[in-house]
């Protein structure tokens, strides 16, 4: 399993997704406010990840802070929140580790607790939040993998694996645990411009896994449907709306469409706390764009006229009427969503 972050003694400790495939490095961050600028940076991305970065982050945050009582050290810790909260905007699972440290802190002040003790306590908690983030995601790909052929072609978009997670991986998972239990699957990896998830990251993880993969081209997944080559797609999400109307990395609207009109089943893998049960619908969920030289340029290579204008949202939402099944660490949603996800998140 990928190393992805870690929370070592006195600092976080995670992979430079921007440096591979062609560079495995580790980056080493000593403050609350190096993780949220990682963050931001896309030193760490994936909706999961993005939350137990949060969660170390501010954790860091409690133990490096000066304040000598708890008092002094609330308002700190709640503008370093606010700071966390300001680096992604779609990804709902940053907001929810948030707020679930939040409560830890507050119930840590409340008992009288000193800095001291609420660093300890604050430590423990993101600690937890990525070993149930990595339990989660081996629960998911034993769902997951149950609906998969047992010799198949699966597409997916975008990376949702170990990198995208505390570990293991959403949609990869998935098929990690298909591959796991016997089954012969092979991938088709969109590249997933302008960031090239699916190829420098997706493609990464699955080689070292020996799972055949082949990259192509997002515009090329519909020809490649049309020639039968795809059985199954499978993708990760990063806010999912209570109706089932799922935001994720800006193509996977297209690949949903494409895969309706060729009836191949197309599967979302996210955990629950993905799920934003305060947004009635897509419409609600907040796109992030990001800078135009993630188009205009590869690397430091300039690839577009500098006179024309660049649109770069991060994200698009695929109306629910295209999800054949949203898999969870809880078990398999179906449609009505609106029964199926309440159901799920409610459930103990």
């Amino acid at each position: 399993m990928l190393p992805t972050i870690e929370w070592k003694e006195d600092h976080v400790l995670m992979v430079d997704q921007r440096k591979l495939p062609t560079q495995e490095k580790y980056v080493e961050l000593r403050t609350a406010r190096e993780v949220s600028r990682a963050i931001q940076k896309m030193v760490i991305r994936g909706a999961p990840a993005i939350g137990i970065a949060a969660a170390m982050g501010l954790a860091l945050g409690v133990t490096k802070s000066k304040a000598r009582g708890s008092t002094t050290l609330a308002p700190e810790f709640y503008k370093l929140c606010e700071i966390m909260a300001a680096t992604r905007p779609t990804a709902v699972n940053l907001f929810w580790a948030i707020e679930r440290m939040k409560r830890v802190f507050s119930q840590a002040y409340g008992e009288g607790h000193s800095p001291v003790e609420i660093g300890k306590t604050m430590v423990a908690e993101a600690r937890l939040i990525h070993d149930e983030d990595v339990e989660s995601c081996r629960a998911m790909g034993v769902y997951g993998s149950a609906l998969l052929p047992q010799s198949g072609r699966v597409l997916t978009h975008c990376n949702a694996g170990a990198l995208a997670t505390g570990g293991y991986g959403t949609a990869l998972g998935v098929i990690r645990a298909a591959v796991e239990s016997g089954k012969s699957i092979a991938v088709y990896a969109d590249e997933t411009r302008p960031f090239l998830q699916g190829a420098r990251l997706t493609a990464w993880e699955l080689q070292r896994d020996s799972i055949k993969t082949t990259v192509i081209t997002d515009g090329m997944a519909g020809s490649l449907m049309k020639t039968g080559l795809v059985d199954v797609v499978v993708v990760g999400a990063d806010r999912i709306a209570v109706n089932g109307d799922v935001a994720n990395k800006i193509g996977t609207y297209t690949v949903a469409v494409l895969a309706r009109e060729h009836e191949i089943p197309f599967y979302v893998a996210a955990p629950t706390s993905t799920i934003d049960l305060e947004t009635s619908d897509g419409s609600g969920i907040p796109i992030e764009e990001r800078s135009s030289k993630e188009v205009t340029h590869i690397g430091s290579a300039r690839i577009v006229p500098d006179t024309v204008e660049v649109w770069n949202p991060a994200f698009d939402v695929t109306p629910n009427r295209y999800v054949a099944a949203i898999i969870t660490e809880k078990g398999v949603c179906r449609p009505p969503y609106l029964e199926s996800l309440r159901g799920i998140c409610e459930a103990d």
